[in-house]
């Protein structure tokens, strides 16, 4: 494994770290990804100061996986939490979700890391694109809406009704609907 990131490096153009600068435009799915791929040790715990250290595990973990993978990673996480939520995973989605992150504790700790990096006086702002990113899932393995963004539910007596799924229409956006509004 590469030897861990201790300090920031500081491009001659500017004062600003390329490290911090680099985590700016990540979103907290994606500083969870990239802390779970890095040296960060699993049992963790946070102490006041140690930003700097968190900065460069995460900086550790985006050189590892490259940000193609980091934000598809962060997406799929991001997706199979919205289905874990619902209860709307199936099993081989909880399947992939192990195969990609098979430490459950190591994957918590990360996710509560990066929320730090996130809050409090030593704060690392998001950038408005890592927000966008952020909130586009993506689902990893068969869906029960399949792929079309609305699940199908029976009752007794035939009646059905639509429900958005979580992991491909979050918001329940229904395709061409059209309100008109009489005055």
């Amino acid at each position: 494994m590469p030897a861990t990131i201790v300090a920031p490096c500081v491009t001659p153009a500017s004062s600003v770290p390329v490290s911090l600068a680099l985590v700016e435009e990540l979103s907290n799915g994606e500083r969870m990804v990239a802390l779970y791929a890095s040296d960060m040790p699993s049992r963790y715990r946070y102490r006041k100061g140690d930003t700097a250290q968190i900065v460069a595990w995460i900086c550790q973990g985006v050189a590892r996986l490259g940000l193609e993978e980091l934000y598809l990673s962060a997406a799929y996480a991001h997706g199979y939490r919205l289905l874990e939520m619902s209860r709307a995973e199936t099993a081989e989605q909880t399947r992939a979700h192990l195969a990609r992150f098979a430490d459950s504790r190591r994957l918590a700790r990360a996710e509560s890391l990066a929320g730090l990096t996130m809050i409090g006086p030593e704060r690392i702002a998001v950038s408005a694109t890592a927000i966008a990113r952020s909130r586009r899932p993506m689902v990893e393995g068969a869906c029960d809406c399949g792929g079309t963004g609305w699940m199908q539910l029976q009752f007794f007596d035939g009646e059905a009704l639509s429900l958005s799924c979580p992991g491909h229409n979050p918001t329940g956006d229904r395709p061409n609907v059209r309100v008109a509004v009489a005055a």
